[in-house]
């Protein structure tokens, strides 16, 4: 189990905090209700999609369908390649992004596909209900993802010089996400900034192999 544990902790703990939060949300605010955290800039507001990452759509019956089972796959896949990252001892900050990367990917499959079955649909007038008496919301594989962080940090109007745009709303930043989105996106960003050190032990051991096969 070497090198499993601190993977398996990140997991574990995007999982429990990003579902834990989801529920909350679903059983105590009404949809489109909001806490002002930190003024205008940090606002707890709950929403919810039924696509992919930050509020983007999908359509219809069948999009959503679709879209989760490649959520599915896709979320195996990234599961195999911790997996594989770990036996081939790649650095640990790469296995940790990519660790980060399945947890958030695994925890929207969770909304998608059971959030229909065990709550009610949810409101503006009033909470959802666990397990309610009359079935949940949709069947298996159609719940929609909750979402409640938002950053209006910026809003404005474009100025009318600006192409396409001119005398258009402005607002940064628009998406209204969750853990389990900011999780992927951390994971990505991370291996973006970093990727010239976490693949630079690779090469070497590379150049290293090449330069025995040439020896022998």
């Amino acid at each position: 189990m070497k090198g499993y544990t601190k993977p398996a902790l990140a997991v574990f703990l995007v999982l429990l905090a990003d579902q834990l939060l989801k529920f909350w949300i679903k059983l105590n605010m009404s949809l489109g209700q909001e806490y002002k955290i930190a003024g205008n800039w940090f606002i707890i507001h709950f929403t919810e999609n039924n696509g992919m990452a930050f509020g983007m759509e999908f359509g219809g019956d069948a999009g959503k369908l679709f879209l989760t089972l490649f959520r599915i796959a896709a979320v195996c896949g990234i599961g195999y390649g911790v997996v594989y990252l770990v036996k081939k001892k790649y650095h640990r900050g790469l296995v940790l992004n990519v660790a980060l990367i399945f947890a958030g990917a695994l925890g929207n499959i969770i909304d998608s596909t059971f959030y229909g079955l065990l709550f009610s649909e949810s409101n503006f007038f009033q909470p959802a209900k666990l397990f309610p008496p009359g079935g949940g919301y949709a069947g298996l594989f159609h719940g929609k993802v909750v979402d409640m962080f938002y950053f209006p940090i910026l809003q404005g109007i474009f100025p009318q010089w600006v192409p396409v745009w001119g005398g258009q709303d402005f607002e940064f930043f628009r998406p209204v996400f969750n853990i389990a989105d900011a999780a992927i996106s951390v994971g990505v960003i991370l291996i973006l900034i970093f990727q010239k050190h976490y693949f630079k032990e690779e090469k070497k051991e590379e150049v290293f192999l090449n330069n025995e096969v040439i020896e022998e």
